[in-house]
């Protein structure tokens, strides 16, 4: 695999030419992360080692080994974020096998979902040290992850394509998270709780992968679970392997939309986009228009955007309706709220934290245009401001369409708790924005791997914005008074602009003295693997 070790050391170079500075703080927040997922992984080989757990063993094991494929499966899918893979567009040239090209995508499929290699080692090391259990066993786990692998080249790869078409990835993807909320809909109303039983049962439907790997990983029906293993497994390869040739010999440049027929008149998304102009006059308000226009071209922000009212409704929806269908708890009460606020945090990471990664090189035009740097950044911040209004009336419109709890009232909390969270993330993504900047390819729909240092940051700045809201609901709670929760958010507010102000003059002052640094950032790309 000399094409492999070329391409690893490739992308150590990259890593290590762009990336030194948080190689640490990515340490760090990997340590608390897996960390977690690692004492998960212990408690599962505990929980199999023991030889007094076999009848929960027989129970508990097909269905677990069914979440880990959901997990694996679907859950990358819907955060539009599916690990590292091969970044074919460097690597086409290269007379480098198209079997070697596959088998590095499979080895990187484990970044999708390290979390659960993590929980089928720990199965497969309780399985190994149970008495009771056979010691081969462990092959039955070891083919199940090889299954789920080759599986995941092949989705990735098939998504990947369809999303490049124009349309189809903001249609096919509001599908992919209208059928995935219905179905968690449907199970929280033990509408299809026995269906879902029936297939993590032990005994029931044999074929299936995960019951298969349960059966051979207690040693029943040993030679036909491994047949049904194995058949999954070249099932799994065939298709992954079809999909990757495919994506390999694949042209994105032809999914481009085509020309556009002449229009008569002014469009109404026309109008939209020129009224920040209209307004604002020059040169605040062709800032402004020119990110409407960016950022409503860009596939990235359009998934977001639509994750925005579709996914953050469905999602919390059955939590908030409850099992008895009523809706007495605080998510209930406050459904249109939390869900406006779920998707500002999902904008957040377009429009907030690198606010300058879509225009990449061509940011140097902000630094040669005779305008003052903190107007560009107030641009950003109010394109991205009007994006959050129409994300939270969108949000609006779909719980008065689904019959939700709604009334002035609570569109004013809605928009005032948004509000005041959105003014302290502008605030610090401006500085985030300018300290941390780095490139971003607006034509992926997926999410690139984000640096370590901006995941550590964001773990402190998240709870400090959202500590002058909880404070006005907790006015709300000690006085039992909606005038003093929005006299709490009032203040906060005006507690916001001061900080915002003052964080202002600071990212200004940062892109000034920065400027060489984040025009290298902004235009250096990725190695043979991205994000």
């Amino acid at each position: 695999m000399n094409h492999a070790r070329a391409i690893l050391w490739a992308q150590w170079r990259t890593l290590r030419n762009f990336n030194r500075s948080s190689i640490a703080w990515a340490t760090i927040i990997a340590s608390v992360w897996y960390g977690a997922w690692l004492i998960a992984a212990t408690v599962v080989a505990r929980i199999l080692a023991d030889p007094g757990n076999l009848e929960l063993i027989r129970v508990a094991l097909p269905g677990g080994l069914l979440l880990v494929f959901l997990y694996w499966q679907v859950v990358p899918l819907l955060l539009a974020a599916t690990g590292a893979s091969l970044d074919m567009r460097k690597l086409k040239a290269y007379p480098i096998p198209l079997r070697q090209l596959f088998a590095i995508e499979v080895l990187l499929r484990v970044t999708a979902s390290i979390e659960m290699c993590m929980i089928l080692l720990g199965a497969i090391t309780g399985v190994l040290l149970n008495p009771r259990l056979p010691s081969a066993g462990a092959l039955a786990l070891i083919l199940y992850m090889i299954f789920n692998l080759l599986l995941g080249v092949g989705l990735r790869d098939l998504a990947v394509r369809l999303f490049a078409h124009k349309r189809v990835r903001e249609f096919g993807f509001l599908a992919l998270v209208l059928g995935a909320g219905a179905l968690q809909f449907l199970i929280s109303r033990n509408v299809l709780g026995g269906g879902f039983r029936v297939l993590a049962q032990h005994d029931v439907l044999k074929v299936w992968p995960w019951t298969a790997a349960a059966n051979l990983a207690q040693g029943k029906d040993a030679a036909a679970s491994v047949t049904y293993l194995l058949a999954w497994c070249i099932i799994a390869s065939a298709f992954g392997l079809r999909q990757f040739s495919r994506t390999l010999s694949f042209d994105a440049a032809e999914t481009g939309p085509s020309r556009a027929p002449v229009q008569t008149g002014i469009h109404p998304i026309e109008r939209f986009f020129r009224l920040p102009s209209a307004l604002l006059g020059d040169p605040l308000g062709a800032l402004v228009e020119k990110e409407l226009r960016s950022l409503a071209r860009s596939p990235r922000f359009r998934l977001v955007f639509l994750m925005g009212f579709t996914f953050g409704l469905v999602i919390w929806l059955p939590v908030a309706l409850g099992r008895g269908g009523g809706m007495p708890s605080f998510l209930g009460r406050n459904y249109l709220t939390v869900v406006s606020v779920y998707s500002l945090l999902l904008l957040s990471e377009v429009c907030f934290w690198n606010s300058f990664g879509f225009d990449r090189s061509a940011a140097q035009l902000y630094y040669l245009a005779p305008i003052d740097f903190s107007k560009v950044l107030i641009g950003k911040n109010l394109g991205a401001v009007l994006f959050i209004v129409l994300e939270i009336l969108a949000v609006t419109t779909v719980c008065a369409v689904l019959g939700m709890p709604l009334d002035s009232l609570k569109l004013l909390e809605a928009f005032g708790v948004a509000g005041v969270v959105s003014i302290f993330l502008l605030g610090a993504g401006n500085l985030i924005s300018v300290r941390h900047a780095r490139g971003v390819n607006p034509d992926s729909s997926f999410r690139t791997g984000g640096a370590g240092r901006l995941q550590a940051i964001l773990l402190v700045v998240y709870p400090l914005a959202f500590i002058p809201a909880a404070l006005a609901y907790l006015a709300r709670y000690a006085l039992d008074s909606e005038l003093a929760f929005f006299g709490v958010l009032a203040f906060d507010a005006a507690v916001g602009a001061i900080v915002y102000k003052i964080s202002l003059e600071s990212a200004v002052e940062s892109a000034g003295r920065m400027k060489e640094k984040i025009l290298a950032s902004l235009a250096a790309g990725d190695g043979p693997i991205s994000g």
